[in-house]
């Protein structure tokens, strides 16, 4: 479908926004569902799109989640929303800053999930061995940045070696919709703004059918 430019900063943010619900859901109680987890992941490993669409496909589909709390949270009315969600996907607008000031590192997360793209193809996007990966690849570059993200949650859960690798696993893919955004023209200020335009995008891609379909 042909999508305008708010629609692109709309959905990659609700892809940022469903990363950090994922994690704070996961810290939580220690399971999500990998229907909402693996559109992100597998978004990692497509970084040459020839269509904006091929990242996430169909985003009531792959990002109902994010866009459901994107609307929440652009709404103002924030019941329902947790609020460490909205600390993790504004802490990964501003990591991803960070990022970009790093472009040694950046070199190196593309190399990384070059390399973590082998696993995915030998096991799945969702396997363990491709989420340690992923994990670890967070853990080598944007873990050594001056700001860290602080996931909060039951120490239960996050001592858990696969749900920590989980996390970090979202985080990354949480940065790559953040960077995503920022291709399509998104800037911290539109989210003041723009939030009217943002939360009209979110219920008209909401209203469009859902599929069945695997995400290209």
């Amino acid at each position: 479908m042909m999508l305008s430019r708010n629609e692109e900063q709309t959905i990659a943010l609700a892809a940022v926004v469903q990363a950090a619900a994922l994690v704070e859901q996961l810290a939580r109680t220690g399971d999500i569902a990998n229907d909402s987890s693996e559109p992100l992941l597998r978004a990692l490993f497509i970084q040459s799109p020839q269509n904006f669409s091929d990242v996430y496909g169909n985003p009531n589909t792959h990002l109902n989640v994010g866009l459901n709390h994107l609307g929440t949270m652009l709404n103002r009315s924030m019941q329902g929303v947790n609020p460490d969600v909205t600390r993790y996907a504004l802490s990964l607008l501003h990591l991803e800053r960070k990022l970009r000031q790093k472009p040694g590192m950046m070199a190196a997360l593309g190399d990384g999930i070059q390399s973590a793209s082998r696993q995915a193809d030998h096991f799945s996007v969702g396997h363990e061995n491709t989420v340690a990966a992923l994990a670890g690849l967070y853990k080598q570059t944007l873990s050594n940045l001056s700001f860290r993200i602080h996931v909060t949650g039951n120490p239960t859960h996050l001592q858990n070696a696969h749900t920590a690798n989980r996390v970090r696993a979202l985080l990354l893919a949480g940065i790559r919709g953040a960077i995503l955004w920022r291709q399509v023209g998104g800037k911290r200020w539109h989210l003041l703004i723009n939030r009217s335009r943002y939360l009209k995008a979110c219920t008209t891609l909401l209203q469009n059918p859902a599929d069945n379909d695997h995400q290209p």
